[in-house]
């Protein structure tokens, strides 16, 4: 699905909410998460999130976390004006965002020992307009420890495009992006086009293609 047409599709995703802030809410799906692999039990941490954008002028981003015993789980919506500005495929326009990188902050877990929660998000993938609520996807799990928990790797899930560069070093892109990461494996690039992967990100040992912070994956859809 091409970006204004990712935008158009959202624009059918409107829903009342007596709760939400004046105007009209746009639920969108998670096209990438990533987040520390390991947190503090009761810590708050801050989750990367990349959505599909919107067409609308000052559109006002929610990340809709909530935590239970099992999961975290991010809701993401905007709130718009009553009346948007529907896109057309084709115009140009700066107000489209087909992909917005942003940050939501997932609650603090309990933990007497350590435990992991699945972290679950909208999507990836727009769905018809009348499916609504948008069904969660579990992207990942995140370790809970009551103490010392270990900040330097991130786990990442969503769906991403693969690229060589000029050296012929393969990364992935998540969609709505600008920036790449180095694949660790440079040998294992098959099914990557257009995937859902699930792996993590961390400082490798020895540099890959020059770089240290890579890419690890896990599995590919």
């Amino acid at each position: 699905m091409r970006p204004a047409l990712s935008a158009i599709a959202l624009l059918g995703l409107l829903v009342a909410c007596d709760d939400a802030p004046a105007g009209s809410v746009m639920p969108v799906t998670v096209i990438w998460m990533d987040w520390p692999a390991e947190v503090n039990a009761g810590t708050e941490f801050r989750t990367r999130i990349v959505v599909w954008g919107v067409c609308a002028t000052e559109p006002r981003f929610y990340a809709g976390a909530s935590a239970d015993n099992h999961a975290v789980t991010f809701n993401p919506y905007f709130v718009v004006d009553p009346d948007p500005i529907y896109c057309l495929e084709g115009v140009a326009q700066p107000l489209v965002a087909y992909g917005v990188d942003t940050a939501g902050v997932a609650p603090g877990l309990a933990a007497v020992n350590p435990r992991t929660y699945e972290m679950r998000g909208a999507g990836p993938d727009n769905p018809p307009a009348n499916a609504l609520p948008i069904v969660p996807r579990t992207f990942g799990e995140v370790m809970v420890r009551p103490s010392d928990a270990n900040p330097a790797r991130r786990n990442a899930a969503g769906s991403v495009s693969s690229l060589a560069d000029s050296l012929g070093c393969m990364r992935i892109r998540p969609f709505g992006t600008q920036d790449a990461l180095m694949l660790e494996d440079q040998a294992d690039t098959a099914g990557l086009g257009f995937a859902f992967v699930r792996g993590y990100i961390y400082n490798a040992a020895a540099p890959v293609c020059g770089e240290t912070r890579v890419f690890h994956l896990l599995s590919r859809q």
